[in-house]
């Protein structure tokens, strides 16, 4: 790691004072900051980055994507951007939706104001890595009180024929009473592909009023060992809608975040995973209420197969002062495999009286009655197992707001199941 080689990034990036500055504090910290302690969870030596920093290489053909219509859109290879797609009346309400550099041409202060505000890096190492090594980016600006009706789509992917850590920061400022609904896919591209790290971090400042509904699906490559933050901030009756499907290949540790800063912030949680192979993923997530009748709830459903192993940690906590709060759990698993390994913890930390609270959690294979109420119906156990699983991860799918995406998530559980 060297601090000469972040300057010469940033200096080559034209970033003003203030990002260069953010980032050398970061770089002066990593050594002293622990891991995040994700429970039950052993990761310590994963290759989560090597501290490198740089653009991708020029890439050849674009990747073939789907284009779902004349609405927001945006789509990068590594570092590079190769599509945006924003209609012209929402440029004249003041809607920004493009790459970091660009954004910062255009927003700078606004960018200034909230950058790292849902994720601060002397958080822990890897918050202090991201913070000082990302290499790519992307920002969604909604002004205030504004609708937008069509889904805003983002497609990140990684170069699987590059080392170069896919390092990417993605901003989501929503302004006052504005709302909208955000689609994130993250894939690996490229055939021969290099081993490689990511650490990527979603910060979405959900200002008082807003409604965000924020879908994603993950498809990183089993070559790429991953740590993905998604941090929600939000302000007074603020709120979002997580829709998080988890289907990488490889090692991934995942931090779902929402910090309920306002009385009234409401967010649900909604998390689907599956894991195969002898793949390990963790899966952290969290809701903190600070503010009086915040409102925070979880659901986790996961699939494994093979010698795969899959943690749910879920995690409420509710601040001293949070009067009426209301901190909800449910961490569920389907177990297909006998050499499978899997852990449900549910969390609650409660420091106010006057709250309401509740988890669950349960491991367990595929229902029996459930196999043998379809099988009589005529279906063969294969395809009475997939529809119990499509059920199982239903409450996720059917949140994702475009049919497209909804029908490649079902593509991936089944060609998952497929190599049973």
């Amino acid at each position: 790691m060297s601090k000469e080689s972040l300057v010469q990034f940033s200096q080559a990036k034209a970033e003003p004072k203030w990002l260069q500055d953010y980032r050398l504090k970061a770089f002066e910290q990593i050594a002293d900051l622990p891991l995040p302690h994700i429970e039950r969870v052993k990761f310590h030596r994963w290759d989560l980055g090597d501290g490198t920093i740089a653009d991708n290489k020029a890439i050849g053909a674009v990747p073939d994507f789907v284009n779902t219509g004349s609405g927001p859109k945006l789509v990068q290879v590594g570092t590079q951007t190769v599509f945006e797609q924003l209609p012209y009346e929402l440029v004249e309400k003041g809607v920004v939706f493009t790459d970091f550099y660009s954004a910062l041409a255009e927003i700078p202060q606004i960018i200034e104001t909230y950058f790292g505000t849902a994720r601060a890096f002397d958080e822990d190492r890897l918050a202090a890595y991201h913070a000082a090594y990302f290499n790519s980016a992307a920002v969604l600006y909604v002004p205030d009180f504004v609708e937008i009706a069509e889904p805003i789509e983002s497609i990140f992917y990684q170069d699987a024929t590059s080392s170069v850590p896919f390092n990417k920061h993605v901003l989501i400022i929503a302004g006052k009473g504005s709302r909208f609904s955000y689609l994130e896919q993250l894939q690996s591209y490229g055939t021969t592909p290099v081993k490689s790290s990511a650490n990527i971090s979603v910060e979405v400042i959900a200002q008082a009023g807003s409604q965000i509904k924020f879908s994603a699906i993950d498809q990183l490559g089993e070559h790429v060992t991953t740590f993905i933050s998604r941090r929600g901030r939000l302000e007074q009756d603020a709120a979002i809608d997580w829709a998080l499907a988890v289907l990488n290949e490889g090692n991934v540790i995942a931090d779902f975040d929402s910090d309920l800063l306002g009385h009234g912030s409401h967010a649900d949680l909604k998390v689907v995973a599956a894991s195969s192979g002898r793949q390990v993923q963790g899966i952290d997530t969290r809701v903190t209420n600070y503010g009086k009748n915040s409102v925070g709830h979880i659901l986790q459903h996961g699939v494994i197969l093979e010698r795969a192993t899959l943690t749910f940690n879920g995690i409420g906590y509710i601040i001293k002062g949070a009067k009426g709060a209301d901190a909800q759990q449910e961490s569920r698993v389907l177990m297909l495999s006998d050499k499978a390994r899997s852990d449900a913890n549910p969390i609650l930390l409660i420091d106010e009286n006057e709250v309401t609270a509740g988890h669950a959690a349960s491991i367990g294979q595929v229902d029996p009655e459930d196999m043998y109420y379809l099988m009589s119906r005529g279906l063969d156990q294969e395809t009475a197992e997939k529809l119990v699983i499509r059920g199982f991860l239903g409450t996720v799918i059917t949140e994702i707001p475009v049919r497209a995406v909804r029908e490649q998530i079902i593509e991936v559980l089944d060609q998952k199941l497929a190599t049973r």
